[in-house]
């Protein structure tokens, strides 16, 4: 063992494709202004007359932009959960306060995919809005009408590849 040597950086053997270096601290990317803009009108207390229109379609162009995440099938995903999260509320609105913190755990599983690059920060960022504004039985519905509408013009928005 005394004739090995240390690698050092520069001798340090490149990473697999598809797993992103470690070592570096860089910010993650954060949502693009104009999303952020959107996000800062999404009421689900109150939601306005464009809520499920306007709102949701400027939000689904801007998570369409990006071609090589957010594919349809994962953002469904996300969606069909939280369909399911608003039916048990609504069947047991006496439980709602026990199911919140199952609610607020989607957030931990939209960043999972994030880092795995499945979806980006946009979609983070505007699933994290819809979800931290869940306070009751009305805005989670809100919140599931919401990602309805930005489905539908999701699809329109990101045609097929």
């Amino acid at each position: 063992m005394a004739n090995e040597q240390r690698r050092g950086p520069e001798q340090r053997q490149p990473r697999a494709a598809g797993y992103p270096n470690r070592d570096r601290r860089d910010e993650p990317p954060s949502a693009t202004a104009e999303l952020k803009r959107l996000l800062a009108t999404v009421s689900l207390q109150a939601p306005n007359a464009d809520l499920f229109d306007k709102t949701a379609q400027g939000a689904a162009r801007e998570v369409a932009a990006n071609r090589r995440r957010n594919k349809p099938t994962q953002i469904r995903k996300f969606f069909d959960e939280v369909c399911m999260w608003e039916a048990k509320v609504t069947q047991t609105p006496d439980r709602f306060a026990d199911y919140l913190p199952f609610i607020r755990m989607m957030n931990a599983k939209v960043a999972y995919a994030e880092g795995r690059e499945l979806v980006d920060a946009n979609f983070r960022e505007l699933f994290r809005h819809c979800i931290d504004s869940v306070a009751d039985l009305a805005t989670m519905r809100n919140a599931k009408l919401f990602l309805e509408a930005f489905l539908g013009f999701y699809k329109v928005e990101r045609p097929k590849d």
